[in-house]
């Protein structure tokens, strides 16, 4: 995979430390970018999750864009609605795509926020676990940076690790399952290059081990 440097992102600036959308990550000892687009996300893309819902669940995502080219800006201008969709012929196949992720994980493991936790973003699509329907409402999506089939790096599964040693801290979190696993007739993601035994083995914790997933 080609690698390009990854330039700034002028038109979704970094939001200040005291706007009300952060939500307390900022405790994980690792730098967290938020952004935010240049308008309000429309409904489709994201909102308020449930009064009383609680958030027991990650799915793990993959994603770059072009497919298997990294370092860009590009995969951030999807999810502040920033992406030029002439900018690369690949871009017209998703322009009609509606998502959001609550979090993004580069390669070289900085982690950007682009949804609160306390809202719902549109990452899972239709979906199930555990018999239950609509994974949206009860889930906290994070992308890392890749392909179906790269090994992700190490530095994503130690940011990975510690983004959901927080969620434990602060959210009823209990499962973790691949967008593959909650989707299996339409997703692959992330795929034969994410291996389970490196994300659980990160910082040697024995929070991971408490959570369910199926393959483990």
């Amino acid at each position: 995979s080609s690698v390009a440097p990854a330039p700034t992102l002028a038109s979704a600036p970094v939001a200040q430390l005291n706007d009300p959308r952060i939500d307390m990550i900022l405790d994980m000892e690792l730098p967290l970018t938020v952004r935010f687009g240049r308008r309000e996300l429309p409904l489709k893309e994201l909102t308020s999750l449930a009064p009383g819902a609680v958030i027991d669940l990650v799915v793990i995502h993959s994603i770059s864009l072009p497919p298997g080219q990294y370092g860009g800006p590009q995969v951030e201008a999807l999810f502040t609605n920033t992406l030029d969709w002439d900018a690369h012929p690949y871009f017209q196949q998703i322009r009609d795509l509606r998502v959001s992720a609550h979090f993004l994980i580069r390669r070289d493991g900085a982690l950007i926020q682009f949804v609160s936790i306390h809202d719902r973003a549109w990452h899972a699509g239709v979906s199930q676990w555990r018999g239950r329907s609509r994974c949206n409402d009860f889930s906290v999506g994070v992308e890392l940076e890749g392909t179906d089939t790269d090994p992700f790096t190490l530095p994503q599964y130690d940011t990975l690790a510690k983004l959901t040693q927080t969620l434990q801290r602060n959210a009823a979190l209990t499962d973790v399952a691949a967008h593959s696993d909650v989707a299996p007739s339409r997703k692959t993601d992330p795929g034969v290059g994410f291996d389970w035994r490196s994300y659980r083995s990160e910082e040697h914790t024995s929070e991971l081990q408490s959570l369910r997933h199926l393959v483990c």
